[in-house]
């Protein structure tokens, strides 16, 4: 089986990073950690640059764990792509970190983190960050 987290470089994504490590181990798990964003010709503030995503690699080395991290960015939004992965690979659980938004901001800027609570079909984890 595979713990999946949702991974951006903000207080929200270490929190279901870090409670992803823990699940792993406490299951022995695989832990899959995924950073996705269409890409295209602006900026995308979820996207991770290279010293983020070795960050990662060497938190996931340092961890002892069966881990990796992937990044996508291939068009694809970051809910297609782990709804895609939720599809096709055993996930246990999805972990997804949240952050504090006004109601005015979700209902103008929706969120991932609802379309994934509604679209994928294992169980998800909403974390936290400590702040």
């Amino acid at each position: 089986m595979t713990i999946l987290v949702a991974y951006v470089a903000r207080p929200e994504g270490q929190a279901a990073l870090d409670k992803g490590i823990e699940i792993a181990r406490r299951r022995n798990e695989h832990l899959l950690v995924v950073n996705a964003s269409p890409g295209g010709t602006t900026a995308d503030p979820s996207a991770l640059d290279v010293e983020a995503f070795e960050r990662v690699e060497q938190l996931l080395r340092d961890s002892g764990l069966n881990a990796q991290v992937k990044q996508f960015v291939r068009g694809k939004s970051a809910v297609e792509e782990i709804q895609t992965l939720t599809e096709t690979l055993p996930v246990s659980v999805l972990v997804i970190g949240l952050r504090r938004r006004s109601p005015v901001g979700k209902l103008i800027m929706g969120s991932v983190a609802q379309e994934l609570l509604l679209s994928v079909s294992c169980p998800v984890l909403a974390v936290k960050a400590n702040t």
